[in-house]
C-alpha cells in the first residue's frame, strides 16, 4: 500500500529520495557526477533550488525548495531550455517561438512555452524529469532498457527556516557517514556539505537558506560553523566520532531510554524518509487539516511526536512503530 504524499499548491520544502531497482549497487564515482551535473541542470530548469544531497551508491537523497511559481518570459525559458536541452535544441525553439509571435499568434507561442513550463516550481515535475534524464543517459551508456528506478520516489514535507530543516538537512549529509563510507561528511564528494566545504556557491547558498533562522546575516563563516555543530555534537573539532555504536543504539532503545540529537543523526531513522511530513506540532496540525481527505475518517489529529530520540519538539504525520531507529546508510 502507498503512503500518502503531501504536496503543497505553492512554496514547499521537501526531502525526495528514490533507490536504483532491486536496490543494485550501480552508482560509482563516474554515475554519481552525471547525476550531480544533470541535478544542477534540471534544478535550474525547473527554477527550484536544492539546499542540500546525498547521492549514494544505490540512492540518493535531495532536500529542495520549490518557490512560488513565476510567469516565464520567452527569453527565460530559452535560457533553461538551453542549460537542459543544448544550444541547439533551444535555438530550434526560439525560432519556432518566433514564427508565431511574428504572426500574431501569442496563444499558439504561450501553448508551445506550456509544453515546457508545466514541469516548473513542482517537486514531482522536478523528479521525474531528473530521473528519467539520468535513466536515458546511464542506459544508452550501458545498453540497457527500461527503469532504473524502485517505484515512485518519497518524499516528505518538511517545515521550512526552523530546526525541523536544518535536522533534515543534517540528516542528508550524514549519509555517506551512516553508510561507513566516510568519517565526516566533508570528506564525501558528492553531498550537499563537502561541496559547500570546497568553495562552491549554489551549494553555499543552499546552506544559507537551511541556517537562516539562526543565522540570518548569512556570512559563510558563521553558517559552516553553527551547521557543523549540528552535524555533529557541539564542541568537536577534526573529525569527532562520526559512526554510532549499534550496541550502544540497541542498548539505549531496549531501555526505552533517547538518544541525542547528534547520535540520533547518525542513526537511520524512518521519520526523515517515511514520515510525511516533518516540522513543529502546529505545522504537521495545518498540513494535516489542509489534507484531511487523505487520511482515514477516524484520525482526529495529525502530528505524531517522534519517539526514542531527543527530537527537540519535532513531529511527524505518521506514527511509525517498526524499525524507526537503526545504524546504516
Amino acid at each position: 500500500m502507498r503512503s500518502a504524499r503531501v504536496k503543497l499548491d505553492g512554496q514547499g520544502t521537501y526531502h525526495c529520495m528514490s533507490r536504483v531497482i532491486q536496490r543494485q549497487m550501480v552508482l560509482e564515482d563516474l554515475e554519481k557526477e552525471k547525476f550531480r551535473v544533470l541535478m544542477r541542470d534540471v534544478e535550474d530548469f525547473c527554477g527550484v533550488d536544492i539546499l542540500t544531497y546525498a547521492i549514494l551508491t544505490n540512492h540518493f537523497h535531495i532536500l529542495v525548495q520549490v518557490p512560488p511559481a513565476e510567469e516565464v518570459s520567452d527569453l527565460e525559458l530559452l535560457r533553461r531550455v538551453a542549460r537542459l536541452y543544448g544550444d541547439r535544441y533551444a535555438a530550434e525553439l526560439a525560432q519556432e517561438l518566433a514564427v508565431l509571435r511574428g504572426k500574431g499568434e501569442d496563444a499558439a507561442a504561450e501553448a508551445l512555452k506550456g509544453r515546457y513550463t508545466y514541469r516548473m516550481y513542482d517537486v514531482s515535475e522536478f523528479m521525474k524529469t531528473l530521473k528519467q534524464r539520468f535513466t536515458q543517459w546511464y542506459n544508452r551508456r550501458n545498453g540497457r532498457k527500461g527503469t532504473l528506478w524502485e517505484e515512485r520516489f518519497k518524499s516528505v514535507l518538511v517545515e521550512g527556516r526552523t530546526n525541523a530543516l536544518r535536522a533534515m538537512a543534517a540528516y542528508i549529509d550524514l549519509n555517506a557517514v551512516r553508510a561507513g563510507l566516510v568519517e565526516d561528511p566533508k570528506d564525501y564528494r558528492y553531498c550537499g556539505y563537502a561541496e559547500a566545504v570546497a568553495g562552491d556557491a549554489q551549494a553555499r547558498e543552499g546552506l544559507r537558506v537551511v541556517m537562516e533562522e539562526v543565522a540570518p546575516d548569512g556570512e559563510w563563516g558563521r553558517v559552516a560553523g553553527m551547521y557543523r555543530q549540528t552535524l555533529f555534537e557541539r564542541g568537536l573539532s577534526g573529525h569527532g566520532q562520526a559512526a554510532i555504536d549499534p550496541a550502544k543504539v540497541r542498548e539505549v532503545l531496549a531501555g526505552n531510554g533517547q538518544l541525542s540529537t547528534a547520535e540520533v543523526l547518525r542513526c537511520r531513522v524512518r521519520y526523515f524518509t517515511d514520515g510525511v511530513v516533518l516540522g513543529s506540532r502546529a505545522f504537521v496540525e495545518e498540513i494535516f487539516q489542509a489534507h484531511r481527505e487523505e487520511f482515514g475518517r477516524k484520525r482526529k489529529t495529525g502530528a505524531r511526536k517522534m519517539r526514542y530520540g531527543d527530537f527537540d519538539g519535532l513531529c511527524t504525520m505518521r506514527d511509525l512503530r517498526t524499525t524507526v531507529i537503526s545504524t546504516g546508510a
